[in-house]
């Protein structure tokens, strides 16, 4: 897909709830890569003053929608996608502003194949959490499917 659809973040925060809820802002949207910054927010803290793992979190899995959406959102008259399972990992406390930066894990080309071939696929996104001083504070994988319109 090109980057020249309309744009990702806007489109993100305009139909997500959550993204307004937690502020999320959207730096980069293409179909290979995303980037979504959590801003510091005194309410967004948890019990040892990092952001709560639920944003954190949350920041991930927005970050993994924005690059399917950037991938696939030529698919999405005949495929609803959606996320099937997710794997994170907690490394360091966050401090400040985390910033999600996602990765799609296969070849669209193979996904939309198996879309073509009447399968419903799966792929993986990565996903790296770092916070303002560039440390790596967790790690996610997300699990996509594109389910087929029936």
């Amino acid at each position: 897909m090109s980057d020249t659809l309309p744009n990702i973040g806007e489109l993100l925060t305009s139909t997500v709830p959550m993204v307004r809820t937690l502020d999320l802002r959207y730096i980069e949207t293409t179909a290979e890569r995303a980037v979504v910054s959590l801003p510091d927010h005194p309410d967004y803290r948890n019990h040892v003053g990092g952001p709560h793992a639920g944003a954190m979190f949350t920041v991930g899995e927005s970050a993994s929608g924005a690059v399917v959406i950037g991938a696939f959102g030529d698919q999405l008259s005949r495929a609803v996608p959606l996320p099937v399972r997710v794997e994170v990992t907690y490394a360091k406390i966050a401090r400040g502003e985390v910033r999600a930066t996602a990765t799609l894990g296969r070849p669209a080309a193979e996904v939309v194949a198996e879309l073509d071939a009447g399968q419903r696929p799966e792929f993986p996104v990565e996903v790296v959490l770092t916070r303002e001083d560039g440390a790596e504070t967790g790690r996610m994988t997300v699990i996509w499917t594109l389910r087929p319109n029936r």
